[in-house]
């Protein structure tokens, strides 16, 4: 069985009992502004914004949103993280949104070691992406957080990513280590760990998934790819999740599929105490509903 598609994710939220209290880290912006008022309107959510109250304000009313239903805090600079994750630490909100606020200020708030959200060794960036044309859906870390993931990080990421999936509808998810090439090379680091965790997997470290690696992006993804190059495996053209080396890979293979296929996608953090939806500043109103479908998923149903 395949990953969610965000259809799926959006009638599971539809179909929750009550809202969940959203804190908008950043508010002052018409996409937050508009998808927090879309997600009340449907029922998913309850809305905090923080932020410039004036800016605040401001943005609501270039949008047509009517604040009424919304708890504006106001905040300014670094402050306006801060507050936000207090507001989730504290309990009054279930999610934070990443809103108009750099990724700075919000990792410095969201990681303090007294008045964060850290529950795990490592913090990191997991994005759902729904290629349509090929009715393709992975998980991809991680291209927002951790900049070279040591072999211990991407063990973390590994299991952060399988819980994910396993959210997800997933029973045994598949999960490809991602390299340039498909074997192991001493003069390319991330394969040699590729292949650690890869036999970690076989021993059995790894319980409910399945992970293979090194492998290319190609095989990752298309079966034809596979037959071409005669390479097999359970992993191969069935990624349900991807594990990139680095940022700087797994943020440009996002934002080319972003910019260039027929696509939704939406971000959350993976090792924190509460769901974040987490995606980019630019990001649309569509996007940031996307992330918050996402976000909904792990927070655990009234009973």
């Amino acid at each position: 069985m395949p990953l969610s598609d965000f259809d799926q994710l959006y009638r599971d939220a539809d179909d929750r009992r009550e809202p969940v209290a959203v804190a908008a880290a950043g508010g002052a912006d018409r996409t937050v502004i508009e998808a927090l008022g879309l997600a009340r309107e449907r029922g998913w959510v309850t809305p905090m914004v923080i932020g410039p109250a004036a800016a605040i304000a401001e943005a609501a009313e270039a949008c047509g949103v009517d604040l009424a239903g919304f708890r504006v805090i106001d905040a300014e600079g670094p402050g306006i993280a801060e507050a936000a994750v207090a507001e989730v630490r504290s309990g009054r909100a279930g999610i934070l949104l990443k809103g108009q606020v750099s990724t700075p200020d919000l990792m410095r708030a969201v990681q303090a070691p007294e008045d964060g959200l850290r529950a795990g060794k490592v913090i990191a960036q997991v994005v759902l992406m729904e290629v349509r044309r090929d009715g393709r859906r992975f998980l991809l870390a991680d291209p927002g957080v951790l900049i070279r993931p040591n072999l211990a990080k991407k063990v973390e990421i590994l299991r952060g990513c399988l819980s994910v999936a396993h959210a997800l509808g997933v029973a045994v998810p598949k999960v490809a280590l991602l390299a340039a090439i498909e074997a192991p090379s001493v003069t390319m680091p991330e394969t040699v760990e590729a292949a650690e965790l890869q036999r970690r997997n076989r021993d059995g470290e790894f319980p409910g998934g399945i992970v293979q690696g090194p492998l290319s992006f190609d095989l990752a993804y298309a079966v034809d790819a596979g037959d071409k190059k005669r390479i097999g495996g359970p992993v191969v053209g069935a990624a349900d999740v991807m594990i990139f080396p680095d940022l700087g890979s797994a943020n440009l293979t996002v934002k080319a599929i972003m910019y260039t296929a027929d696509c939704r996608f939406g971000g959350i953090l993976i090792g924190t105490s509460h769901p974040v939806a987490f995606m980019s500043r630019a990001d649309t109103v569509a996007t940031r509903l996307n992330s918050l479908a996402l976000a909904l998923k792990l927070v655990p149903p009234v009973r």
